[in-house]
């Protein structure tokens, strides 16, 4: 092996600790499984622990916290009667279903595929890096979007502008994949997150309501720090590292890059308006002090606003609209069924999360009629307060377990559906709002998705590779992105602190601290 290939490969313990992770995360479990288990371990602890008699105090109640047994003949009758309602009102799942129904039209009509490639070409060559970041975060609204398209591209471009393009894949896959916690757009991830953690806070306050967008202050400012600290690590480390890799040889052969089509851009713009008009539309409607959309304090932001309320039709909407004026106009879409049909593409690509949210639904609900979530959060608060830990020592602990359990399971929904019913409470008892919780899981969530191949788009950004430098294998990516991630991981909890230190909100309706209830 050359010099070349060995500097992309990691060496040491790094080598020995990414083969121990790749192993093990082989022989996990698939993630509904890991809520079926999860959900018959919670039983079977609801039957040992039930007869046990604890000090620790239920904040809800005032009294000593007691665990219900889930195995009487009871809770068995009322797990199997309630079953179809536990799965189909669990929150998660209406909010991915109804969002994806809107970005299924605008992604298979090709909307948001020339907007990306518009995004993409009108940029100038120094701000060539920044933008593919950029580009890279934006396309989280897309969902899948970023992987499929975004990458690709910015291998093309890079290499069209006289770049080693291995360095536009890494920039790309670090601001799709690593940094997927940042976004100035909110889409469907934010309100997906919050259901995730409300559920998690009504653990300890049943009356609890969280905004969708209560880290969309946050994320936002994250995105223009992703950016600037992504375009430093491509440019001053990933970029001179491939200086001496050379590229296949018929990579002279590749196809110019493919622009937007005239057409495309028309009915891009076509489309565009009609959004824009629409959401002018909206503002002007909620405008109004005695507005339907506001609460009924006046408030627009709110989480009991209609118009808060409306985030997931709204983006529903925002996605479709555009979508389908776009399809029509440019002739991807012939008749109202072909819209049909991608909205029914958009869904059969569900049938996993659904089969996911099945399981996830039911261990949720034993969770927390078990009363272990509230045991465990009280328990681990009183702990932590012993050991006297600062809180900002407590956020960052939570940021680096959250990266490490990353590894071995990726999907950042079952994540949070495992981690949040024990992280939420069990900070709101030291006096951490659900709200900072939630914005430190987004960033241990993010960071390390780049470095492990169980993330399932890993083997194709490594297919990407190798149409430039055919020797890519998984080592030589996790190599490539290493640099991303610990600066990533360590960065951006650093600017969380700081963040939190000036006291800048963290979105809307949310705090930092939650008053501990006596």
């Amino acid at each position: 092996m050359n010099n070349n290939n060995q500097a992309a490969v990691p060496t040491g313990l790094i080598a020995r600790f990414l083969n121990f992770v790749e192993r093990v995360g082989n022989k996990l479990p698939d993630p509904a499984i890991i809520f079926l288990f999860a959900m018959l371990l919670i039983w079977l602890c609801s039957w040992l622990l039930s007869g046990v008699s604890f000090d620790a105090l239920d904040p809800r109640t005032g009294q000593a916290i007691v665990v219900n047994n889930l195995l009487e003949g009871d809770s068995l009758a009322s797990f199997l009667s309630s079953m179809v309602k536990t799965f189909t009102g669990f929150a998660p799942l209406g909010v991915v279903l109804v969002a994806m129904l809107g970005v299924g039209v605008a992604e298979h009509s090709g909307y948001i595929n020339t907007g990306l490639k518009l995004m993409l070409k009108v940029t100038p060559r120094q701000l060539l890096t920044p933008s593919v970041i950029l580009v890279a975060i934006v396309s989280h609204t897309a969902t899948d979007a970023g992987y499929v398209l975004v990458i690709p591209l910015a291998g093309v471009i890079f290499f069209a502008a006289g770049r080693h393009p291995l360095a536009g894949i890494a920039a790309a896959f670090a601001g799709v994949s690593g940094g997927f916690g940042a976004n100035f757009i909110p889409s469907g991830i934010d309100p997906l997150l919050q259901s995730f953690t409300q559920s998690a806070a009504q653990i300890i306050n049943p009356d609890m309501s969280i905004n969708p967008l209560n880290n969309w202050a946050f994320t936002s400012a994250s995105s223009l720090f992703i950016v600037l600290l992504g375009w430093y690590i491509t440019d001053k480390i990933i970029e001179p590292r491939l200086k001496n890799t050379p590229l296949n040889e018929d990579t002279q052969n590749l196809p110019a890059f493919d622009e937007a089509k005239s057409d495309e851009k028309r009915a891009f713009f076509i489309a565009s308006s009609v959004m824009v008009v629409g959401l002018a539309l909206l503002a002007f409607v909620s405008a109004p002090a005695d507005s339907a959309m506001r609460s009924a304090d006046g408030s627009l932001t709110n989480f009991r606003s209609p118009l808060m309320q409306s985030i997931v039709p709204l983006i529903f909407l925002l996605f479709w609209i555009p979508g389908a004026v776009y399809g029509f106009t440019v002739g991807t879409f012939k008749t109202s069924k072909d819209m049909i049909d991608a909205m029914s593409t958009a869904m059969s690509g569900m049938a996993y999360y659904i089969v996911m949210a099945f399981f996830c639904a039911l261990f949720i609900a034993a969770f927390s009629k078990s009363n272990l979530g509230a045991l465990m959060a009280i328990e681990g608060a009183q702990l932590l307060k012993a050991m006297e830990l600062p809180s900002a020592v407590t956020v960052v602990g939570i940021i680096f377990l959250t990266g490490f359990v990353n590894l071995f399971v990726g999907s950042s929904s079952a994540k949070w559906a495992l981690l949040g019913p024990i992280f939420v409470p069990m900070l709101m008892q030291l006096g951490i709002s659900p709200d900072l919780t939630q914005a430190a899981y987004r960033i241990g969530d993010s960071s390390s998705n780049i470095i492990t191949p169980l993330m399932p788009y890993f083997p194709l950004v490594v297919v990407y590779c190798q149409k430039y430098v055919k020797d890519t294998g998984i080592g030589t990516l996790i190599a490539l992105m290493l640099p991303y991630s610990i600066a990533f991981m360590i960065g951006w909890s650093i600017f969380l602190l700081g963040y939190w230190a000036l006291g800048i909100p963290l979105g809307l309706d949310a705090s930092y601290v939650y008053p501990t209830l006596p």
